[in-house]
């Protein structure tokens, strides 16, 4: 008979962005320290999309107060992904990225951070970066910065952060998971942000905290001034909003290793230099989180192919020698409309499309 987790593990493969195994099995031994065995047998029944309690307990001929009660355990596990409306209730299973991995924040300590860490650099930083379209995208770090307008609400943070009533903020699960290992940097830690229901997990979690507008942005000022890059969730309606920085981050660790991180992380936006008002101070050197520019003939120069557009070169250019341009129309990236739309996408350029629901 296969083992629960084996079969845990390849239910999670299935699932949109993948978890791949690893010939020591470091991903079976991380998924023990989440799951007990109940967990994993009732994951493996359930659906990406959200379901309430009624309809599985039908579905499975189980007793709903049981069925309901285990649900709710592991939405607080961190396991399944929760949404309330009133006293009306659904659940899903999570992906393990964007998901579970995040879900994990107050756990994110000693051997199981360790463990993702490793399991990151070994199987899924690389299995993120295997398919066209990206979990995250990079936006520029201020509307403003960009040359020609008009920029789209989804690339625009304002745009993003107006267009929600509740925001919650939390700390960067990146940091704090390299925090642990005595390997985090010295960038903020409480900048990534969570909008509607999934605020409302994060805060029912006691991951993060409700902030209104004001905070928001001032959370945004604070990333860009420690040289963090937006990446929202790929998608035009969007759940949330990570500051990610190079070191920590498994997504831009990944895309760093990439021959051409513009054209895996599908921005829209590219970082131009004037030679002739170029002081050479090497401030944008510092600031790109992707090596992509360079000192040639005492002027800064941008490598397009490892330009993300996130425009944090742009904000620190003492002489204003770097400007933020758009791409041609034919070079446009139009993001998913929804978040279920890119997992779809991306579990069909994966060959897991059919196996995406139980």
């Amino acid at each position: 008979m296969t083992d629960i987790y084996a079969k845990l593990r390849e239910r999670l493969d299935d699932m949109a962005t993948g978890f791949p195994a690893t010939p020591g099995g470091l991903e079976i031994k991380i998924l023990k320290q989440l799951f007990n065995e109940e967990d994993a047998a009732l994951f493996l029944e359930l659906s990406p999309l959200l379901e309430k309690p009624e309809a599985v307990a039908a579905r499975l001929g189980r007793d709903l107060d049981e069925l309901s009660a285990h649900m709710e355990r592991m939405a607080r596990k961190g396991l399944l992904f929760r949404v309330r409306k009133g006293d009306k209730v659904r659940y899903s299973a999570a992906p393990y990225v964007v998901g579970i991995f995040e879900f994990q924040l107050n756990k994110m300590k000693g051997e199981l951070a360790r463990d993702n860490d490793e399991y990151f650099e070994e199987a899924l930083g690389h299995e993120i970066q295997n398919f066209k379209t990206p979990v995250l995208r990079s936006i520029p770090v201020k509307s403003e910065l960009v040359a020609e307008w008009p920029v789209a609400p989804y690339e625009d943070a304002l745009e993003i952060l107006k267009a929600h009533k509740r925001i919650a903020v939390m700390p960067c699960i990146c940091r704090t998971m390299k925090s642990s290992l005595d390997e985090a940097c010295d960038k903020p830690l409480e900048v990534c942000m969570a909008f509607g229901s999934h605020a409302d997990y994060y805060v029912e979690n006691k991951m993060g905290r409700y902030i209104q507008l004001e905070e928001a942005l001032e959370v945004l000022k604070k990333g860009e001034a420690a040289g963090l890059v937006l990446q929202p969730f790929n998608s035009q309606k969007i759940g949330g909003m990570c500051s990610c920085c190079g070191c920590c981050c498994g997504v831009l660790r990944s895309l760093k290793k990439q021959p051409k991180p513009a054209e895996a992380v599908k921005s829209n936006y590219y970082a131009v230099v004037d030679a002739e008002e170029c002081s050479a101070c090497e401030a944008c050197l510092d600031r790109c989180q992707m090596d992509a520019i360079q000192m040639q003939d005492l002027a800064a120069e941008v490598d397009l192919d490892r330009c993300i557009g996130c425009g944090l070169c742009v904000t620190t250019c003492p002489t204003e020698a770097i400007q933020l341009k758009k791409k041609s129309e034919a070079e446009q990236y139009l993001p998913p409309k929804t978040g279920a739309e890119t997992y779809m996408r991306i579990a069909e350029e994966r060959g897991r499309l059919e196996k995406l629901l139980p």
